[in-house]
């Protein structure tokens, strides 16, 4: 099993294309990333939600989840379920991110999601990040999507209980939906931590990485 190690990492790219889609996505490998590695920079860039509680939500709950980093968190006001009506904004604000940041690694949708405004997202993704590792996660729902991953991230029994409490806690206004419990976020940990021989796991959807045996 090859590994990227977090003594490789110095600034992290988040994408979502909702408030909590980072959080449910990777929030575990933001929290293990960020609590290995004080002061990485992270980049958050949420494409709806901007002028709502969902943006306070947004940024409560990613504060909590990058300790210690150097956030910086921009939620923009698309409209919810409409991406691709919307696509020059979308692609805009990727761009202007993209000359901002040279990120060693990105977290986004991965780009066979079942919602559109994540598959949006995520085939945006490489149209402004053209040269960069992108994780592309995973989010439950009841489209019955989830695949075949072929990259993940170990989390220990505490980092994946946190999660879990961090998601309870900063999301309040996603507590009614009847996918939005412990189990499911954890049955889903356990699973990819089986397929990956940990206890908890997240897993992510790689379409290319580069090898640099040589060092």
């Amino acid at each position: 099993m090859i590994r990227l190690g977090s003594d490789r990492i110095e600034r992290i790219v988040a994408l979502g294309a909702h408030c909590d889609d980072i959080a449910i996505g990777a929030g575990g490998t933001l929290l293990a990333a960020c609590s290995a590695r004080p002061g990485v920079r992270v980049d958050a860039l949420v494409l709806s939600g901007g002028g709502t509680e969902r943006e306070d939500e947004e940024r409560a709950a990613l504060a909590a989840f990058c300790p210690a980093a150097d956030l910086d968190v921009t939620v923009l006001k698309l409209p919810d379920g409409r991406l691709p009506a919307h696509w020059d904004e979308a692609k805009n604000a990727l761009e202007d991110l993209r000359r901002r940041v040279d990120p060693d690694v990105i977290v986004a949708p991965r780009t066979d999601d079942a919602h559109q405004d994540h598959r949006g997202l995520a085939t945006l993704v490489p149209t402004a990040f053209r040269d960069h590792l992108v994780l592309g996660y995973e989010i439950v729902k009841w489209d019955g999507d989830l695949g075949r991953p072929n990259t993940y991230q170990p989390l220990s029994s505490d980092i994946a209980e946190k999660k879990v409490a961090l998601l309870q806690q900063h999301y309040p206004s996603q507590r009614h939906r009847p996918w939005y419990d412990r189990e499911a976020f954890l049955g889903l940990a356990r699973i990819r931590g089986i397929e990956c021989q940990a206890r908890y796991a997240e897993a992510f959807h790689v379409a290319k990485q580069i090898l640099d045996l040589e060092g």
